[in-house]
């Protein structure tokens, strides 16, 4: 803790699925907790949810650039959301193939690459991981609460 309280300057990313989206989901606006929370706030069934991940091919992801921007910016770490609520793991996974090598056309692990350059550049790497919630598996800590905004239509 001395050490993160000394670098006070980092790069939080948060990223996964949900992205596609964008937080529109079929006219709500994800207000409380931001598209990461969509699955849970907007309602959406796992099947759908699924479905829509199946989408997700980060085609244009190069984690270099984004060890150098956090780099050039003076910032001494990078915390990248490895599994968040919604069950989808951003590396590849034996607990479960709803991870992003085994369920996407993209078919990589975003962690790694991600690795390989924070330790070429010499940049501190954390992860953060939801134990505590998983709304893709029975029993997993799901709760439905709705806080969507309705999209006027254009």
């Amino acid at each position: 803790m001395a050490w993160w309280r000394e670098a006070r300057f980092g790069m939080f990313i948060h990223w996964g699925p949900y992205a596609v989206w964008g937080g529109d989901y079929h006219g709500y606006l994800s207000r409380v907790g931001g598209p990461a929370w969509m699955m849970n706030r907007c309602k959406i069934p796992v099947k759908e949810y699924q479905e829509m991940t199946k989408t997700f091919n980060p085609i244009k992801y190069n984690p270099e650039e984004w060890v150098l921007l956090a780099k050039n910016a003076g910032m001494k770490y990078i915390i990248i959301t490895a599994k968040h609520h919604d069950g989808f793991a951003m590396f590849k996974s034996n607990a479960s193939n709803y991870n992003i090598v085994d369920f996407t056309p993209y078919g990589k692990d975003v962690l790694d690459g991600l690795a390989k350059a924070c330790r070429k550049h010499k940049m501190k790497l954390g992860f953060y991981y939801s134990q505590a919630q998983d709304w893709n598996n029975p029993g997993g800590g799901y709760t439905q609460k709705t806080y969507g905004t309705r999209l006027a239509k254009p």
